[in-house]
């Protein structure tokens, strides 16, 4: 096996707080690969919030794949252009439960995703994290059923997909990044977001809107990437560590991706916030007025990908 003493340099970027479970699980890839080959051989450096640098969450692939950076984690969604296999995870209601989709992750799909990711991106996929079923929150009224999200304004992640899927729910959709977001949720422009718990908490959103429907209707995955020119510069040893590493960190993001939600929920303050849990039927209307969405863009997929999510 090559060995080589040179000094590996990350430079890991992210768009969230210091605690959130991300940046918690992008510190740990960076201590575990710096145990591996040791702390004088590994200058791992975690940026961990690149909206307070100015800039948006969708310029890190950019950031990787030009060297800015040489990893980060971001959503999924942002790969579905060179790998449409990932828009599956745009589907509402496919995704059954967490073990299923972690399952998928680590085999055959996964396995595919890579492949997608290494023959038509300059970046390597190291992992697929957790981020969490998706939740409606908003400043207007309590959500129970479509009904209750017409006329809406909802802040939506930059899919095309999404934009159809909530204004079949009855929203008025926004696509923007999620810095734009953050700089508005206390003005007018938005009186509604969907997102994971972890996010609408560390986005602080629940200090502006009062009501949140756990509606679960997208799953989240979040891709953590590398720059594929600085992964085939590396000796086999450092290669071999950072995938261990990798391994490591997507195991410890995930675990603190299933006690996040509870977590959240306990923090919040039932004066300020009331949580809403839709009943078996009033979901189920939901999913009725999803499915034509659903319909339209399921037949674009791999029946098997669909199959090993739900």
């Amino acid at each position: 096996m090559t060995q080589s003493n040179t000094p590996v340099r990350i430079r890991f970027g992210g768009y969230q707080m210091p605690a959130s479970i991300h940046n918690q699980a992008a510190r740990r890839f960076g201590e575990r690969l710096a145990a591996r080959l040791g702390e004088d051989r590994v200058q791992f450096e975690l940026i961990g919030n690149v909206l307070d640098l100015g800039r948006p969450s969708g310029d890190l692939p950019s950031m990787v794949e030009n060297g800015e950076l040489e990893a980060c984690y971001i959503s999924s969604v942002r790969f579905t252009g060179p790998v449409p296999e990932f828009g599956a995870l745009e589907l509402p209601f496919i995704v059954r439960d967490r073990p299923t989709v972690h399952a998928a992750f680590d085999g055959e799909l996964g396995a595919l995703l890579e492949a997608g990711m290494h023959a038509k991106t300059g970046v390597r996929l190291l992992g697929l994290w957790d981020n969490g079923f998706r939740h409606l929150s908003n400043k207007v009224r309590p959500i129970r059923t479509p009904a209750d999200c017409r006329g809406l304004t909802i802040r939506t992640q930059m899919s095309a997909l999404h934009e159809e899927l909530f204004a079949a729910l009855g929203f008025v959709p926004i696509p923007v990044d999620v810095k734009e977001f953050v700089e508005q949720v206390a003005g007018p422009r938005f009186d509604a977001q969907e997102n994971p718990l972890t996010n609408t908490y560390n986005f602080g959103v629940q200090e502006y809107h009062r009501y949140m429907t756990l509606t679960g209707h997208l799953f989240g995955g979040t891709a953590f990437i590398l720059n594929a020119r600085v992964w085939n510069g590396w000796p086999a040893d450092v290669r071999e560590a950072v995938l261990e590493a990798a391994r490591e960190a997507t195991v410890y993001q995930r675990e603190l991706a299933g006690a996040e939600d509870a977590f959240v929920l306990s923090q919040l303050d039932p004066a300020k916030n009331e949580v809403i849990v839709p009943t078996a039927a009033e979901r189920q209307a939901f999913i009725d007025a999803a499915e034509p969405v659903i319909a339209r863009h399921r037949s674009g997929f791999d029946p098997r990908i669909l199959a090993w999510l739900s």
